[in-house]
């Protein structure tokens, strides 16, 4: 299949201050030195933490933020230096409610895109109304932005990334914010762009989401890729890992760190659910693990034990350290 967008050894450094009284400046790197290649048609998930560099990765192959080494080429186009080859046949789309105009409806929305695109008068008079009944917003097409649920105001986001016909689109956490009816609908209309041949490059902290919706996963931390392979492949790594989950009314820091001094378990992760705690447990043996954590937990109410098999949020937290 035919590479549309290659990286080799990408690095970003930036300035950054630190201290309130003596201010010092230090250099910070979002990008370590990646590399990847998102083949033709595919969908490309982009999965980590906060800070880790995936909006850096997708700002600098959107033409936005200019590497400090290294190569990014989208169609054979360098992303700094070919810009003005490369913009008309990319698109990128945010999560939440930014790059939209709330006063216009959803309509004249797109006819300014189509503007500043320079899509031809003829060309837009077809596409827009096409758009429109993609998204299913035609009977509000001549409503305010302003109106719209936010789960609309994404899906004209949809419309709006593709006035231009692009060939590559890269979004950013587009489904954050949503309520479940909304992100699902949102997920049918990204597999249906994927359908009509467009090559997608996706961000996303939901793991079920790039496990349902991506051909493959870079993980990146820290500015580093720890893992790329397909979500089937990456869930290999939890060959001989399983999950404890205990349900719990408190739990200290204390008793969480001498859980995870105990051998044998990998990582140790809390989820709060109203008043219980759901204390999530990687290990390799967790029948057997189970009466260590209790004995540990004896002076706490357990009110639920389950164990399950390993998922990519699983792996996910393991090759991130746990962090969330």
């Amino acid at each position: 299949m035919e590479t549309i967008i290659q990286v080799e050894n990408l690095m970003r450094v930036y300035d950054s201050t630190i201290g309130i009284i003596k201010r010092k400046k230090i250099k910070v790197n979002a990008l370590n030195g990646i590399s990847f290649e998102v083949k033709r048609g595919e969908i490309f998930g982009l999965l980590g933490p906060n800070g880790a560099g995936k909006t850096t990765t997708i700002k600098i192959l959107t033409t936005l933020l200019a590497p400090t080494s290294g190569n990014a080429k989208v169609l054979g186009y360098k992303a700094f230096g070919d810009e003005k080859k490369l913009r008309p046949r990319i698109n990128f789309i945010f999560g939440g409610e930014r790059s939209l105009y709330w006063r216009l409806s959803g309509r004249d929305n797109l006819l300014y895109f189509a503007d500043l695109y320079k899509v031809d008068k003829e060309t837009r008079k077809k596409r827009i109304p096409e758009l429109l009944q993609l998204v299913g917003l035609t009977d509000r097409a001549d409503e305010k932005v302003e109106s719209y649920s936010k789960g609309m105001k994404q899906r004209l986001q949809i419309a709006r990334g593709l006035i231009n016909d692009p060939e590559v689109i890269f979004l950013d956490e587009p489904t954050i914010g949503l309520d479940p009816v909304g992100a699902r609908d949102l997920r049918k209309m990204i597999t249906m762009l994927s359908d009509l041949g467009k090559t997608i490059m996706l961000t996303t902290h939901y793991m079920y989401e790039a496990d349902e919706l991506c051909d493959r996963i870079a993980i990146i931390d820290n500015g580093n890729i720890v893992a790329l392979d397909t979500p089937q492949n990456l869930k290999k790594l939890a060959k001989g890992l399983a999950v404890l989950e205990l349900k719990i009314l408190g739990i200290d820091k204390m008793k969480v760190d001498e859980i995870k001094a105990v051998p044998g378990i990998a990582t140790v992760t809390i989820k709060q659910e109203d008043q219980v705690q759901i204390l999530q447990i990687q290990c390799e043996d967790p029948s057997f693990m189970t009466q260590k954590v209790m004995d540990i937990l004896s002076e706490n109410e357990v009110i639920g034990v389950n164990i399950r098999e390993a998922t990519l949020e699983d792996i996910y937290l393991k090759l991130v350290g746990g962090k969330l």
